[in-house]
Formats: structure tokens, sequence, C-alpha cells
């Protein structure tokens, strides 16, 4: 029997029209410029606009881009994945809409909430169901609308955050490329560092929840920053030391956007040159589960067959892990 691998086989994106600046967010808050720079590296973020607008707006916009690249009808899918923390509901699931919206009609479809880290654990799963044998065509996307859960009067929050959708098509394959490695860890006792305190069944809606502004992003941005810089370029370093690849084998290192400061550390850590790291943080901003499948979109036509990428991410919860792909095709 031959070895069957899930291999990433097309990738779509949506990005909202409006754009925020540090400029405007300036007037907003009391921020500027060279203070959001400095300590995040991010100059503007994508906000979506509009009554009634979700996640799966974003995310259908995604994924309609990714059936037309991949010439794939929508009654060829047979699972979809949708990473979020920004859900259109609390239920049902982000994922179910997503598929209304574009058609995909009576087929498996859920969410992962692993914060940051959604899209390294969603892409797991559709590893693993691939491998089975179960599915020949799974959509992973993460759609995030973070301004709907950001306090725009929280100066070490709201320069952040960004909205986003970015999706891939994973496929069986017999050739040795897609999907070779994973490690995915989580550390429940961090919670408390950055969470949404509101809004589960922990502290229910209520009048004193919101006049407190418990249903936004909060974080202790020290206890974070911390973690994620070790975790992340740790676990990077891991998967790499552990396929034996050196820094002049990997291709592209694709970290997740928080923060620059932590994704120059990670590529230190590595010894990777900034050429081959992906950075579009100072464009998009953090929009969660959608900036590692956004940085693949936005590079896709520089990626070659065969390359090894490393994918790294640390998020809420604490969740955290990396993923080496070899890619899959040429554009």
């Amino acid at each position: 029997m031959k070895n069957i691998n899930a291999v990433i086989t097309g990738v779509g994106a949506y990005l909202p029209d409006y754009v925020l600046t540090n400029e405007e967010l300036s007037k907003m808050v009391d921020t500027s410029d060279e203070w959001i720079m400095t300590r995040v590296g991010i100059k503007e973020r994508r906000i979506l606009k509009g009554e009634g607008k979700g996640a799966s707006d974003m995310g259908a916009e995604a994924v309609k881009e990714l059936l037309k690249k991949t010439n794939t009808a929508p009654e060829d899918v047979d699972l979809l994945i949708c990473a979020t923390v920004t859900p259109d509901h609390v239920f049902p699931a982000t994922g179910p809409i997503i598929c209304d919206k574009v058609g995909i009609k009576d087929i498996q479809s859920f969410d992962v909430n692993a914060a940051c880290s959604g899209f390294l654990y969603a892409l797991d799963v559709a590893n693993k169901f691939v491998k089975s044998g179960m599915h020949k065509k799974v959509v992973v996307v993460g759609a995030e609308k973070m301004s709907s859960i950001t306090d725009y009067t929280d100066r070490t929050t709201c320069v952040l955050f960004g909205d986003a959708s970015a999706a891939v098509m994973v496929e069986p394959t017999e050739e040795e490329v897609g999907v070779m490695d994973t490690i995915l860890r989580s550390d429940g006792s961090g919670r408390q560092h950055l969470l949404m305190k509101a809004g589960g069944s922990v502290n229910p809606s209520s009048h004193e929840t919101i006049d407190a502004k418990m249903h936004s992003v909060y974080q202790e941005g020290q206890a974070v920053f911390k973690r994620a810089v070790s975790n992340m370029a740790d676990v990077s370093a891991e998967i790499a030391e552990r396929n034996n690849l050196t820094a002049d084998d990997i291709a592209w290192l694709v970290p997740h956007q928080a923060n620059l400061r932590i994704i120059d550390a990670t590529a230190r850590r590595m010894g990777i040159d900034k050429e081959k790291v992906m950075i579009n943080i100072h464009r998009y901003g953090n929009t969660t589960s959608a900036t590692i499948p956004l940085c693949l979109w936005e590079w896709e036509k520089q990626l070659k067959k065969g390359d090894n990428i490393v994918l790294a991410a640390f998020g809420a919860g604490f969740t955290w892990g990396s993923t080496y792909i070899k890619w899959g095709y040429n554009s």
C-alpha cells in the first residue's frame, strides 16, 4: 500500500477594503506611529465594515477564490474546517455557514478554536483526515473579524489586530510533498494572560460584564511576549532538528504575525536570514488564525515545488506549534 501524504494544492484569501492606519488610531487613542512601529511593527490593518458582516463573509470570499483557483466545484469538497476565535455566533459553528454561502452542501464542517495557533491545529486535523483515506478535498479556512472584539479605547491592544480570511485546499498525494511533520502544544495555565473574560459559561453576558468591557481582548503584554518568544522559537527549532533541516535547507519560515520582535527572535534562533521570513504584519496586523495562510497566499508565486517551509505560531490558551511542509506545486 502506497504512502499517502496531505498536500496544500491552492490558497485563497480575502482582505476588507477599509485600511485603518496608525495615524487614524492616534486620533482615537493615546498612541503614535512611532510607538506602534517600535513595539510591534504594524503600520496599518484592514477592518471589515458593514452592518451584519461577520467572519463567515470573509471566509466565504476566501473559499470562493480558492475553489476558482483550484478548479474545484463546491460539490467536490468533502470537508471544511474553519479556524476562528471570532465566530459569527457562539453557535452554530462558522464553518457550516461558510459552506452555505459558497454552495457547499451536506458535508462535515466544524470550527477549531486554538486562537493564533488555530490554522496549524486545523491543518493538522485536515492532514490526518486526508491521510486516513476518508477525505479527498479538504478546505481549511482561517477567518477572523478581530475588530469585533477589540476595545478601541485600550491603547495596548487596539493597535494589534486586523480582519482577514485565508483558505487552503488539502488533498492526498503519493509524492513526497505536503505536511511532513507537526508539533502542537498547549498550556492552559497561561489562560489568564490572554483571553476574553466574559461571554462564556464562566462569566455569561450581563450589564456588568458589558460595562466592565469584558467582551474584548484582554492581554498582559509582557507575560505573553516572554512565552511567545521562547515557545515559538523553541518549537520551530525542534521541528527543524528532528527533520535534519539546517537553515540552508529551509526555503521559507512562515511565522504567525503577532509582533515583529517575536518573528525576529524565531528567525534568529533558527539561523534563518530575514529574506527567507514571510512578514506582512506591517500591512495587516495580527489577523489571528488567518496570518499564516495569508502569508502563503501573498508569497504563493514565489513558492516552488519541493520547497521546505516551516510554519510557526503562538496563541492564547496558551497554544503553540510548528508544522514542516514540502510545498506541492509551482504557480
